[in-house]
């Protein structure tokens, strides 16, 4: 019998909340978050009554503005930036600095709070919180070259990010961005985070960071925070729906944007035999339940090496963990080691399920499907936002699982004969983010890999999002506009000189200055 788990102590939400209260007190109040607009924390919005994901455990929900009080934020931000604007980099770099110290002396909390509203494990969302850190230090020291020559732009920067990376992603654009010079603005996420995001950016506001913090629905808040005149660039982090009314805007209105959108990315399996090297990696790729732009849900494999296939990878998936992100034996045990949590929530767990019986109902062969009692759950604790490793062969082509990210812990897998097979399959989506190739013939390798429509393509190992000075971006649908990473990231957001071309997949290749 397994043993009864507990929670850990000190890690409850109500614990968290009265951390939160004590820590920025200004952002808090009762059992709300508030919004920040006009350098002023405001008790405006419907705050909107919201769960974890973790055990259903009611946690504070986002304060959602209407298009009005969106469009006075904006206005206001434009007169923080165009004094920020202003303000010399040497001070810039020490406010941002200053920022930085302040979110490592709450690192833990910040961390707790991305467990509570977004089902991280507890690593990784330690890592998530480091590598905003860490990131944006980098930046802190190097900023000089990176912006001489260059000016802010004429309006603030507005920030729509998908809910998975609060931090490492949208936290870290944020003070990038401000650290060029540039106001910002920023959407909580809809799904979750926005505890966190509240905390974070009232640390950076007490330095006098010139940060704006709203929440409301994307159909709402849309014509502000993306069509509105004031805005002087739009970064969105998210699906392809969503993204293509953004893209659609942006270009429009001749507005300078970032658009990194989902595609399904894929790892390919060709005249390849370091199956362990294979092994040591399937558990790896299921971290965060494959929430996360550069997760592998797809595998093309050669027909000829199915069974080898099969047999490296299905002991790996059996030694998944998954669980309560804060369930231990006893109350002062470390966090658990899992690879995942749940699910953002029931509704997408039940989306996954049902793709699931579909595609079998159709003719997907399942291989393995993870079960409950193989989780480690406190007892009697709300499962309803856990999914279950599944894997399913050959999903039939009317199914969502065939053409796009299920952004879940599913695999699938389709077989194919010849290399044209091979390299149809892992294009199904128009457009990757990443890819990987495992093959023994590096010369194979180098003649496919141009050939796969994924900004990065590994050989033989994963590819990630990267940050610093490694270019990221992506083919067709999964990208617009600009490509950002180390220096780029700063050109982005800032302006240089009249002729200058920036990598991306403008209409005309161009940045415009």
């Amino acid at each position: 019998m397994a043993p009864t788990l507990t929670l850990k102590a000190g890690t409850s939400w109500a614990e968290a909340w009265q951390r939160c209260l004590a820590a920025a007190p200004e952002a808090f109040r009762d059992d709300r978050v508030l919004n920040l607009w006009n350098a002023a924390w405001h008790a405006d919005g419907r705050a909107l009554p919201a769960i974890s994901p973790v055990d259903g455990t009611p946690i504070a929900g986002p304060p959602r503005l209407d298009r009005a009080a969106a469009r006075q934020a904006v206005r206001a931000s434009l007169d923080q930036h165009r004094a920020w604007r202003h303000i010399p980099p040497a001070e810039r770099r020490a406010r941002v600095a200053a920022t930085l110290d302040a979110l490592t002396h709450h690192r833990e909390l910040l961390a707790l709070l991305l467990v509570w509203e977004i089902g991280k494990p507890w690593r990784l969302a330690q890592a998530d919180v480091d590598r905003a850190i860490d990131g944006v230090r980098w930046y802190v020291d190097g900023i000089e070259p990176m912006i001489a020559g260059r000016a802010p732009l004429d309006g603030p920067v507005s920030n729509i990010a998908s809910w998975n990376y609060p931090m490492s992603v949208l936290a870290h654009a944020l003070l990038v961005q401000a650290l060029a010079g540039n106001a910002v603005i920023a959407k909580t996420p809809t799904d979750g985070g926005v505890a966190c995001l509240t905390l974070a950016c009232a640390l950076a506001a007490r330095e006098g960071i010139p940060v704006t913090l709203v929440s409301g629905s994307g159909g709402e808040l849309s014509q502000a925070l993306v069509r509105a005149p004031e805005i002087g660039c739009v970064s969105f982090v998210g699906g392809r729906d969503t993204g293509a009314a953004v893209a659609t805007a942006v270009t429009d209105l001749g507005k300078r944007h970032v658009l990194e959108q989902e595609g399904l990315n894929t790892w390919g399996i060709w005249n390849h035999s370091d199956w362990d090297a294979f092994t040591a990696v399937v558990p790896k790729l299921f971290e965060y339940g494959k929430q996360r732009c550069t997760a592998y849900p797809r595998f093309v494999v050669q027909r000829d090496l199915f069974d080898q296939f099969l047999s490296a990878y299905l002991p790996a998936v059996r030694r998944v963990r998954v669980g309560h992100p804060l369930a231990v034996q006893r109350s002062d045990d470390p966090c658990p080691e899992l690879d995942f949590g749940p699910v953002i929530n029931a509704a997408k767990a039940k989306e996954l399920r049902d793709q699931v019986t579909e595609a079998i109902d159709r003719g997907a062969v399942p291989l393995y499907r993870g079960k409950e009692a193989d989780a480690r759950f406190l007892p009697g604790q709300d499962t309803s936002a856990y999914v279950h490793p599944v894997t399913l062969l050959n999903p039939p082509r009317s199914s969502p699982l065939h053409h796009a990210e299920p952004f879940g812990p599913v695999d699938t897998i389709v077989l194919v004969d010849t290399e044209a097979e091979l390299l149809a399959a892992m294009n199904a989506s128009n457009g990757a983010l990443v890819a990987t190739l495992s093959t023994d013939d590096r010369a194979t390798f180098e003649r496919l890999a141009p050939q796969i429509r994924a900004f990065k393509v590994g050989h033989g190992t994963p590819r990630s999002r990267g940050d610093r000075d490694e270019l990221f971006g992506g083919f067709g649908a999964s990208w617009r506009g600009a490509f950002v990473g180390g220096e780029l990231l700063v050109r982005a957001v800032t302006r240089g000189p009249a002729s200058e071309r920036l990598p991306g997949n403008f209409p005309d290749y161009q940045l415009m200055p």
